[in-house]
């Protein structure tokens, strides 16, 4: 009787596992569609209409361009986090695991955490154990931290003035705020050049990047916030004259407040940090960007991450019936 019962249970554990995975992936389906309801229900039709209508046909392609531009440099910190991991994959992959974990992750909140899970989702198909996946999310984490210290360094080096509104602090403190940021970039990068062996914390060994994988986290993850801030920077320009600069610094300093807060994608702390910096009427503009850069993104990752699902399913269920038939044929 226990060797029957033994194998009855051997017979479906993979029956239980599948069914598992697929509760798993229709939940994150339907919390994307809630995501999207969510963010939709805090502003009416109305008036995202109108917030688009706003802008000039010129500059709502170029914020287009820009948000695409951030989402294909975001797929690049999963390409080198594979790399760094030692297990890498081919880049269509990598940018389908990277665009659709962030597109959801975005507008979720802790993003680290949302991400992360939809990253494990694709990864460990593709043969990662649970520490690779860490160690990517890692990785990754690091390229947004070095992104938002050098492009915020720069912000406060050159338009001191945008921080001394947010903050009250003099522009010869936040010279030296952005002179630091920018010391800890090249910290950063010396630690890279220098240290071989891996770094054990709380029982679990991390590796620091190699330099060339240090310098390209600093170019690239720079430039994917450029591109969000030169995003913002076009909805906001059709409604009133703005330096890119000072958009860029009050963009940096938004997010920052956004990732501390984990509210899901900035919601009501971007549009405050850049309300209270830059002068006038923005919300239309703000309107506009967050649909261009987190609703359109998260209809295209959830829309891709259900079409992944069901080619996979179909792929898994090929094999069965191929199994099956090979079987039938013995």
């Amino acid at each position: 009787m226990t060797t029957i019962q033994a194998t009855i249970r051997k017979a479906a554990a993979p029956r239980v596992t599948r069914a598992l995975k697929w509760i798993a992936a229709a939940a994150i389906a339907a919390l994307a569609a809630f995501l999207l309801h969510r963010t939709l229900s805090q502003y009416n039709f109305n008036e995202i209409v109108r917030s688009v209508g706003q802008i000039p046909f010129g500059r709502l392609t170029a914020a287009l361009g820009f948000a695409g531009a951030s989402y294909l440099l975001l797929t690049g910190f999963d390409w080198m986090a594979l790399r760094h991991v030692r297990r890498p994959l081919d880049w269509p992959r990598a940018a389908l695991a990277s665009f659709t974990s962030l597109s959801i992750g975005h507008n979720l909140g802790f993003a680290a955490l949302s991400s992360g899970a939809l990253r494990y989702r694709f990864y460990s198909r593709w043969g990662l154990g649970a520490g690779e996946v860490a160690q990517v999310i890692v990785f990754c984490g690091l390229t947004v931290a070095v992104g938002l210290m050098s492009l915020g360094g720069i912000g406060l080096l050159l338009r001191p003035e945008v921080g001394a509104k947010l903050t009250g602090l003099s522009p010869s403190a936040l010279g030296a705020m952005g002179t630091g940021l920018l010391a800890l970039t090249g910290g950063y990068l010396l630690l890279a050049a220098t240290l071989r062996q891996p770094v054990a914390i709380r029982g679990h060994e991390l590796r620091v990047p190699e330099l060339r994988l240090a310098l390209a986290q600093v170019a690239i993850g720079t430039a994917n916030f450029a591109c969000v801030a030169a995003c913002l920077h076009q909805t906001l320009a059709a409604l009133q004259d703005l330096p890119y600069l000072a958009v860029a610094a009050a963009y940096v300093t938004a997010n920052t407040a956004g990732l501390v807060s984990h509210v899901p994608g900035g919601l009501g702390v971007i549009e405050g940090v850049v309300s209270l910096v830059l002068r006038g009427d923005v919300i239309g503009a703000l309107v506009a960007f967050r649909v261009i850069y987190y609703l359109i993104p998260l209809c295209m990752g959830g829309a891709a991450f259900v079409l992944s699902e069901l080619l996979i399913r179909r792929r898994n269920l090929v094999k069965h019936q191929c199994s099956e038939a090979g079987r039938a044929t013995r």
